[in-house]
């Protein structure tokens, strides 16, 4: 037998990526060993998702496609496949990225796992039917299925509806004066209240002296009678009589809450309504047949409505005999068992997913992943930390290498320095952000990248220098929020320092988020609230970083003030790609068609006619300072400063004050055209930081941070420190949820929650300094805290 000298370079154990030029990286060339841990790191922007998830990902997805059908060769056409030279020796990927999607309220900790299917199954084969009563289908016993759902209540287990008092708050108005409060305003409002004055009901009494029929029927009738109304003449004013139908308040709020397009209206209707549980199911969303079924002497809704941690134990503790039984059960113990290694055994299966944090939900798909029994792919991970407590990071890093050790490659995107410790190789992207970045500092093993002096992350990887004791502020005063009981909290108090820095810690689940979501505006001291989370910033690419920033309105005034402009009449609404006249109607101004596809997620793909420019060649023509306003949009906010500022305008003066504080935060590397569905969590959280710094500020107000370090490099960490410092140091007052134990160390107070998640926590373990919260004994959060203290 013939044996080549030179290995095949297809099976030298690396993948090898030559001439990345995805986003911002600079024709990149990297090799990464398969069957490891590989880390990739840099400063947020540097293009380390670009090289992980926009290349190494998108490439093994692109190869899929190619494998499946040969439809999808025409769809990889469209959505074009990513900018690399090739790849070789690339097994096939699967994503866990975080997901920007909003899920449904159908969607919950049951379907993400799977565990639901494996529940019913284990009802359906081997559960105790009532005398008589046949098997069911595992199908009946989901409530998202027509052979499952409660007929009530359409298998959302609450119903909605209205009340009197609701309906009418302040029964001494008369009709006239307003008395329903729930029917719409203007014209539609007048047109009921004349209906009813032509239908004979008093409409000048206080309602309260209306009798109960009377009022019974104007709130619900089903009735919609039409009646022939001559308004009340007002002066110089021609009203003609017209037909009015009647719609009764109940109806109107009814009806707008469950047909109105209108996000505000909807919001306005459910106001006017309470949900109570269905009284048909009594909340557990099944028809009654599907209820009869018990296992272990409780209900499938029972059981979904326990933590995980305690479902292992019921169903341990079960002695059932039936060998169906047994094999079931066993199985669902270990699929349990996988999450609550990963620190979440306190949800439960009927936990809706959109109630759960984006590393909560992350690490129910890695849980998901590891029994799946999948060896040789690439897991492509993006930075599955986010949202844990330091105690927790170590079951995850378990986790991981249980991954790799069954025959996978683990890839992940990652700013926890302990993940980075934990690689078998690391994969540096840098120098900086944006268009200063896109270029790999380092391919190796850790202990290599000590060498590089321009690597941001070596800095603080291996840090020397200690931290500086920092001067623990003096409050202005406290705010006391609670006593609160929700969810894992029983009557818990908390008092938190004005005109100063807080940080709230604990382990997930511990209840940090609902202690925080108390403070609202009513709470004495806290002057104006404003919150600064990570939803996105709009869910199209309609919305972009510069119309979310208001710059983009100042920009279009600039170009509808120039001659060209000027002389075609052009005004600011030909430069909007929002509407009719400027834009390009082939994309509706989006500068993406969105391309859809059987079995497989909807697409965004470059449109054809404008080649994602937004807008018609007319209005590309008109030029400020020699660029048309795709070109403007085009730029980063880095470049914007520098053209705005050369501009020299005095009508661009409000644009460079936007820019600058999108500098401040750290964000000089998006492009002001960015649409709001690229942007990751932490990006959008401080585009809003940013917003709310070009406000000039009087008064004291309170900023609410749920863990503004998740997506952040620890150069970026200190940038935003500086700001939110910054404002502490104005009087304002600061709130931060948070796990990044540098962070809780530079803080002047700290209030830890605990000691566990879930029913095991929800307490405030401990309160003070950050130094006297290290100390403090039975935290999780204290050894963790004492380590980043100097």
């Amino acid at each position: 037998m013939h044996h080549p000298t030179s290995p095949d370079p297809r099976h030298d154990g690396l993948v090898r990526v030559r001439g990345a030029r995805e986003h911002n990286l600079k024709g990149v060339d990297v090799d990464i060993p398969r069957d490891v841990l590989a880390v990739f790191t840099g400063v947020s922007g540097s293009g380390k998702s670009s090289l992980a998830f926009g290349t190494i990902y998108a490439e093994a997805q692109r190869r899929y496609f190619e494998s499946v059908a040969p439809y999808a060769r025409r769809l990889i056409h469209q959505v074009g496949a990513p900018k690399v030279g090739e790849i070789s020796g690339l097994p096939p990927a699967v994503s866990l990225q975080q997901s920007r999607s909003a899920p449904t309220s159908r969607s919950s900790v049951g379907t993400v796992t799977t565990l639901s299917n494996s529940l019913r199954m284990l009802f359906s084969r081997a559960g105790t039917y009532p005398e008589g009563a046949e098997r069911l289908d595992s199908d009946a016993f989901s409530s998202n299925t027509a052979a499952g759902a409660c007929p009530s209540c359409h298998g959302l287990g609450q119903v909605h509806r209205t009340t009197e008092e609701l309906l009418v708050p302040d029964p001494s108005l008369s009709i006239r004066e307003g008395a329903v409060a729930a029917w719409p305003g203007a014209w539609q409002g007048k047109n009921l209240r004349d209906v009813l004055d032509a239908l004979g009901y008093d409409v000048d009494r206080p309602w309260r002296e209306l009798s109960q029929a009377d009022r019974e029927w104007i709130l619900f009738t089903d009735e919609q009678p039409v009646v022939t109304v001559h308004p009340v003449r007002d002066a110089g004013r021609i009203h003609r009589p017209y037909q009015g139908t009647y719609m009764s308040a109940n109806r109107y709020v009814l009806k707008t809450f469950s047909d109105s397009k209108s996000q505000s209206l909807r919001a306005k209707a459910e106001q006017f309504l309470e949900s109570t549980p269905c009284p048909a199911c009594g909340g557990a969303r099944l028809r009654a047949e599907s209820l009869a079924v018990t296992f272990a002497g409780r209900t499938i809704a029972d059981l979904a409505g326990v933590p995980l941690a305690d479902l292992a134990d019921l169903l341990a503790a079960e002695g059932d005999t039936s060998e169906t039984a047994r094999v079931l059960t066993e199985d669902l113990r270990a699929r349990i068992a996988t999450v609550t290694e990963l620190g979440l055994g306190y949800l439960s299966l009927d936990r809706s997913t959109p109630t759960l944090s984006s590393g909560e939900l992350q690490r129910l798909r890695l849980a998901t992943q590891l029994r799946s029994g999948l060896f040789g792919v690439v897991y492509v991970l993006d930075e599955p930390s986010a949202g844990l407590h330091p105690a927790d990071t170590e079951s995850l890093l378990t986790v991981l290498d249980r991954l790799k050790a069954s025959g996978n490659s683990v890839f992940v995107v990652e700013h926890h320095l302990d993940v980075m410790r934990h690689a078998d190789w690391l994969v540096d992207v840098g120098p900086q952000a944006g268009e200063h970045g896109g270029l790999v500092l380092h391919s190796g093993p850790v202990a290599g990248l000590r060498e590089i002096a321009d690597s941001a992350t070596a800095r603080y990887l291996f840090a020397e220098e200690p931290v500086a004791e920092r001067q623990v502020r003096v409050p202005t005063g406290w705010l006391k929020v609670g006593p609160v009981t929700r969810h894992n909290l029983v009557d818990v108090t908390a008092e938190l320092p004005l005109g100063a820095f807080t940080a709230v810690t604990g382990v997930s689940g511990s209840g940090k988020s609902t202690l925080i979501g108390e403070i609202t505006e009513d709470l004495e001291g806290v002057g104006r609230l404003v919150v600064v989370d990570q939803k996105p910033i709009g869910r199209t690419p309609r919305s972009n970083l510069a119309t979310y920033t208001g710059l983009f309105d100042v920009v279009r005034k600039l170009f509808a003030a120039t001659d060209e402009a000027k002389a075609r009449g052009y005004g600011v609404g030909r430069f909007s790609f929002n509407v009719t006249g400027g834009r390009c109607e082939t994309c509706q101004g989006e500068g993406f068609v969105s391309v859809e596809l059987l079995f497989l997620p909807s697409t965004y793909t470059p449109c054809p006619d404008c080649a994602g420019a937004r807008y018609n060649p007319e209005t590309l023509q008109v030029a400020y300072r020699g660029r048309n306003i795709a070109e403007v949009l085009d730029l980063t906010v880095e470049s914007a400063a520098e053209f705005f500022e050369a501009a020299d305008d005095d009508a661009a003066r409000p644009v460079l004050r936007s820019l600058r504080t999108l500098l401040d935060v750290g964000l000089g590397y998006l492009r002001l055209g960015q649409p709001a569905t690229e942007l990751s969590g932490g990006e959008a959280q401080r585009i809003k930081l940013a917003s709310e710094l070009q406000r000039v500020r009087r008064g004291h107000t309170l900023y609410l941070l749920d863990e503004p370090t998740t997506g952040l490099h620890p150069a970026d960490v200190e940038v935003l420190l500086r700001q939110l410092n910054g404002l502490v140091d104005a009087g304002h007052s600061v709130v931060v949820v948070e796990h990044d134990m540098a962070v809780v160390a530079g803080a002047d107070w700290v209030v830890d929650m605990g000691p566990g998640g879930g029913g095991a926590g929800g307490r405030v373990v401990a309160a003070g300094s950050p130094r006297e919260v290290a100390a403090a004994p039975g935290s999780a959060t204290a050894p963790y805290l004492g380590r980043a203290l100097p």
